[in-house]
């Protein structure tokens, strides 16, 4: 496994793969990689002849009094953990040399960006489409996988692909969840016991809406009441918002006639969990 700290460098093997007519995946993470992250992976052995994957704690997705300087890191973990599961390439880079002094130039996605998360992380978005077009550029990869957990990035990320002609085909793979039902996340090891045995009321909740629209329930206020009634039952859970929304614009839904995603963000404690499910394609997997 070639380790990368270089953004030339990184370049530089990329065309070198493309010159060899080799299909290239890609997976961009912040690292303290878990078994939601390895899925990626394996998923991009299978889709291409090569497997990169970076980490980089993004700075400009995170707000003055977010956790950027407490987020979990553990490079010498997610450096096994990369050449047990066959990556190619691991592209490290450092923070002055992705971004330069007086770096001025931010990717908005007007509209997906204010939404959801948006509303209460406002510029995280904005973090978020710059540096993935960024990794894009340097990598210039065939695939860019990411996971479903994070459903308004991956709908952000596929209008950015969209609206700037950009080639990588955005492949989104199942959320992976723990035997409990909680989403794999890096920032569950923030978690007191006590919390984490509280977290998995999130997919309880979405799982009793899922439960009512199997039924035959299609009124979004009662879909939305009934996660929200789970949430709010816990004691340790301070709810954010459940919102039922249309996927490819995040306009809410009144009446569900077609697919819909059911959106959860909660906080326990100081640590913030998000979530979501679509409804609308037949029950998911859990």
């Amino acid at each position: 496994m070639d380790i990368v700290k270089r953004v030339p460098r990184m370049r530089e093997l990329s065309r070198d793969l493309h010159t060899r007519g080799e299909r290239i995946a890609f997976v961009p993470t912040m690292g303290y990689l878990h078994d939601g992250h390895l899925s990626l992976v394996r998923r991009g052995r299978e889709m291409a002849d090569r497997v990169v994957v970076s980490l980089f704690v993004n700075p400009i997705q995170f707000g003055p009094k977010e956790d950027l300087a407490q987020y979990p890191r553990d490079i010498h973990r997610d450096t096994e953990l990369c050449k047990s599961e066959g990556v190619d390439v691991l592209f490290v880079p450092e923070v002055k040399d992705f971004y330069a002094e007086h770096y001025a130039t931010y990717v908005t996605v007007e509209g997906l960006q204010d939404r959801l998360c948006g509303r209460v992380r406002p510029g995280h978005f904005r973090g978020v489409a710059t540096v993935v077009l960024k990794l894009l550029n340097i990598v210039d990869p065939h695939f860019l996988i990411m996971g479903a957990k994070d459903g308004q990035q991956t709908m952000v990320v596929r209008r950015m692909l969209r609206d700037l002609n950009l080639d990588a085909e955005l492949v989104v793979a199942p959320t992976v969840r723990e035997a409990d039902g909680l989403a794999m996340s890096s920032r569950n090891a923030y978690l007191s016991a006590a919390e984490r045995a509280a977290a998995p009321v999130v997919y309880q909740a979405l799982s009793r809406a899922e439960e009512l629209y199997v039924s035959g329930q299609r009124d979004a206020v009662a879909l939305v009441a009934a996660a929200r009634a789970v949430l709010e039952a816990e004691p340790l859970v301070a709810v954010e918002y459940v919102e039922l929304v249309e996927p490819e614009t995040l306009d809410p839904v009144a009446e569900l006639g077609g697919e819909a995603m059911l959106a959860v963000a909660i906080r326990l404690g100081k640590t913030r969990l998000i979530d979501n499910i679509l409804l609308g394609r037949g029950p998911s997997p859990g």
